[in-house]
């Protein structure tokens, strides 16, 4: 596969001065966000990571070719398009590349680009999971899968509130996935710091999640790792409020059948409506918040290697 990957050359640069870097994913950037917040974004979000001391590398599919590392006009780009460029998850790769199309990349498809271009920590907002109701629908997201599989550590503000996190928390640990809070022992619930749910192990600095990442790689014990950083708290939402707009969003996203890789755009579109725009505000807030802790945790990987 690394013949269709291309590296880009400040990333290129900052693997060969054994500089840390940090993977960001591009599906934000095209389904997550409208324009031109997307844009502006994921331009933060990758300033936020040199802030930290960290080189970034936006990941995305763009004429075929798999991108570690985006320019600003590519960025701009993916943001203009939206939803007009493909999600792509591990299953859309094959025909992506073989037609030179674009696509926006998941977590599981960051992940496997990120571990291809020798990347191995990677800041996101959440990650998919296991979808209310998987019981009959079987919708659980490729990204439980990728991170049984794929070694890279994935910095998160938990599993997005609109899944059933319990089931998720299930579904990673039949896994073998180290499910780590990031100073709490409590599962963060994206816009909110609480869920209700343990996480496996509480960890207090990014020093104990590179060791601990370090030591998953040197035991060869395959698949990522799951890091949960909670929203800041001047920006967590209350509880109620948001768990009330995602039961909407779900009743309304079943009575009109929206189902699959459609699920969660819907879902992450309709609660912002439905708070006025409060969990937009709520989710650049953490994915910023993410970025900063993977880039402080790639410099101590990096003083390990």
């Amino acid at each position: 596969m690394k013949n269709y990957l291309e590296i880009s050359p400040a990333v290129k640069a900052a693997q060969s001065a054994g500089l840390p870097v940090v993977a960001l994913e591009s599906t934000i950037i095209s389904h997550g966000m409208p324009y031109p917040r997307n844009v502006e974004t994921a331009i933060k979000v990758e300033e936020a990571v040199r802030e930290a001391g960290a080189v970034p590398a936006t990941i995305a599919v763009l004429g075929g070719r798999l991108r570690a590392g985006l320019s600003a006009d590519e960025i701009e780009y993916l943001g203009k398009k939206g939803p007009e460029v493909a999600k792509a998850s591990r299953r859309d790769l094959p025909v992506l590349v073989s037609k030179g199309a674009d696509g926006a990349t998941t977590v599981a498809t960051t992940m496997i680009i990120a571990h291809l271009a020798g990347i191995q920590v990677f800041a996101t907002g959440g990650v998919g999971g296991v979808h209310r109701g998987a019981e009959t629908t079987m919708d659980v997201s490729a990204d439980l899968e990728e991170l049984g599989r794929t070694p890279v550590m994935v910095v998160c503000a938990g599993a997005k509130a609109i899944l059933d996190l319990g089931l998720t928390l299930e579904y990673l640990e039949t896994k073998g996935v180290p499910v780590i809070g990031f100073g709490t022992e409590e599962l963060p619930a994206f816009y909110t710091r609480t869920s209700g749910f343990k996480t496996d192990y509480r960890l207090d600095t990014p020093e104990e999640l590179a060791a601990a990442f370090r030591a998953q790689q040197d035991m060869g014990l395959g698949g990522g790792m799951l890091v949960t950083n909670p929203i800041p708290e001047e920006w967590s939402m209350d509880p109620v409020r948001i768990n009330a707009a995602i039961d909407e969003a779900v009743a309304d996203a079943r009575r009109l059948g929206i189902k699959g890789k459609e699920t969660t755009p819907y879902l992450l579109a309709r609660v912002q409506e439905l708070t006025g725009g409060d969990s937009l505000e709520a989710n650049i807030k953490l994915v910023l918040n993410n970025a900063r802790l993977a880039a402080l945790t790639a410099k101590a990987l990096a003083k390990l290697e």
